[in-house]
């Protein structure tokens, strides 16, 4: 065997393994901006719905301005939020303003009896599942990039290009406790 031969044979598949390894993190890491775009679609989608639903709202319950206020201020932070955080954070606190609004619905039975604010109920309701699905489908992908990024001999090849891990879509403090259920 020549000698050239094997150094060139070498350099080849190091370098082919540098060129695969480096691809496959391209495709995670675009697989998760995907992912998060999916995110950011069903969080507009829903922002979209609630202006909607508080003009539905506000027409039977007119005192209750503090609700109104909350979830116009916390649909306004996730229209604002940028990064993966942000988005969490503002999405969390939507939702618990969310939780505020069906409460104070529930006290109209006329309300709950309206078929526009029933048909905006069920959009939302099926838009939080679309949400929840996307955000596991983000963080999957954020799993198996992360995984890869911290795993020998990736990590080198990773580090060297720069590839950093990505932040979790993640629940809140609130989300997380458990559910009281009381007859």
């Amino acid at each position: 065997m020549n000698p050239t031969v094997i150094t060139i044979g070498i350099a080849l598949a190091i370098g082919l393994f540098l060129a695969g390894t480096y691809n496959s993190l391209i495709v995670l890491k675009t697989r998760i901006e995907e992912a998060l775009s999916g995110i950011d679609v069903q969080l507009k989608r829903r922002a979209d719905l609630i202006p909607n639903l508080l003009e539905t709202v506000k027409g039977y319950a007119k005192h209750e301005k503090q609700v109104f206020t909350d979830v116009t201020k916390a649909r306004t932070a996730m229209m604002n939020a940028h990064t993966v955080g942000e988005k969490a954070e503002a999405e969390n606190m939507l939702s618990g303003a969310l939780k505020s609004l069906f409460a104070v619905a529930e006290a109209y039975p006329e309300l709950k009896a309206n078929t526009s604010f029933q048909d905006l109920q069920r959009q939302l309701e099926d838009t939080e599942d679309k949400v929840a699905y996307s955000r596991q489908f983000y963080n999957s992908n954020v799993l198996s990039f992360n995984a890869k990024v911290q795993m020998f001999p990736t990590n080198l090849i990773a580090s060297m290009f720069g590839f950093k891990s990505f932040e979790f879509f993640g629940a809140n403090e609130e989300d997380k406790k458990s559910v009281k259920v009381a007859f």
